[in-house]
């Protein structure tokens, strides 16, 4: 694998921040790093709405799900590139208890929680502010999500800082405080097709996970309680295997999610920022290598994705056309000791970090 090429800059020749104004309060913010990438955020839920990369040629694209107008992320079906909280994944029944209080939250998806409520954090518009421009460009966001918000506990402020790196890296720093005792796991639902077009399908992608075991759920996504081993199943991805090679198989934990869409146990976690994943497209030849500090990574092959909304360049997007690879602690975990915490403390500080770190394989063969 190689540093991305710079035959053919035509967007982001100069490293730095270009901002727009939009109707209905929304702001764009597109960082360049001078190396043929850049990175576009847009404040309404402080999504990524483009990742534009070269290939093995020199040819730039992007490579993220989206819409040409960002009015088009305004009350989202899919959480297109957004970011995801209070809690994303589920939580079983709305509820959970903590420090002996019941606390119920909003039933949004099969009488569970998902991905934080009606109004969770992709629907909401965030502060940003240019931290650095030039090399190394940055920005952040910031959110107040009020004591009761979705039924969540104490006054929780949040930031995300997002960093375009001269290593061809996507940053995403994410901090939070809180004034009560509360539950948190936040990600970033972008949706990737590394080939830069939608019209073609993530089946032909290749793809390993650091993990030796995945959390099996039940219909409604629910963890069942056992880490299961990949070995001898469709989910073992410890070694190169593309998307579409065994995501048709005769296997449960397929068949109740209609593809992949399960959280794998990352080895070696021990909150240190380590490598989750890689992805690889062979006909572009790019490359995406996915680092985390988080304990879990949701493997999500675009299942529900129906063809009934128009994304970039009047493409409509299909089942299969995006894959996400979210960064994240395990599903329910507020309902499980046995899983790592998700409680905030009044007095400590949330941390999380992922890296989308992107490259070519100039091997054509």
């Amino acid at each position: 694998m190689s540093k991305m090429s710079e035959n053919t800059l035509k967007q982001g020749d100069l490293p730095g921040i270009e901002s727009r104004s939009y109707d209905a309060g929304l702001e764009s913010y597109t960082l360049a790093n001078g190396n043929g990438m850049s990175v576009t955020i847009i404040n309404y839920g402080a999504a990524i709405a483009k990742i534009v990369v070269p290939d093995r040629g020199g040819v730039l694209a992007d490579i993220v799900l989206g819409h040409d107008d960002p009015k088009g992320y305004i009350g989202g079906r899919f959480y297109l590139g957004a970011t995801v909280g209070r809690f994303a994944n589920r939580i079983a029944a709305g509820h959970f208890v903590l420090r002996g209080k019941e606390y119920h939250v909003t039933k949004n998806r099969n009488g569970n929680l998902l991905h934080g409520g009606n109004l969770g954090f992709d629907k909401k518009f965030w502060k940003t502010r240019i931290v650095q421009a030039g090399e190394n460009p940055a920005i952040e966001l910031k959110l107040l999500s009020p004591d009761g918000d979705e039924g969540f506990p104490g006054n929780l402020d949040a930031a995300i800082l997002y960093t375009v790196t001269q290593d061809d890296e996507l940053r995403i720093d994410y901090t939070a405080v809180t004034d009560k005792t509360t539950v948190i796991n936040l990600t970033n639902h972008g949706y990737f097709n590394l080939t830069g077009s939608a019209e073609n399908s993530i089946l032909d992608h290749v793809l390993t996970i650091n993990a030796d075991t995945f959390i099996p759920t039940d219909d409604a996504g629910l963890p069942t309680g056992e880490m299961r081993d990949v070995s001898g199943t469709p989910m073992d991805f410890r070694k190169l295997t593309a998307v579409g090679d065994r995501i048709g198989v005769d296997y449960d934990q397929l068949k109740n999610s209609e593809g992949y869409d399960k959280n794998f146990v990352l080895n070696g976690y021990d909150g240190e920022v380590h490598e989750a994943a890689v992805l690889y497209e062979p006909v572009s030849g790019r490359v995406m290598e996915v680092l985390t500090d988080q304990p879990g990574l949701q493997f999500y092959s675009g299942n529900y994705l129906d063809g009934a909304m128009e994304g970039k360049n009047g493409v409509y997007y299909r089942e299969r056309t995006g894959l996400c690879l979210e960064c994240q602690h395990f599903p329910d975990s507020p309902n499980r000791q046995n899983f790592p915490s998700t409680t905030l403390e009044p007095g400590d500080v949330y941390r999380q970090t992922t890296i989308f770190r992107f490259s070519v394989d100039t091997d054509q063969n």
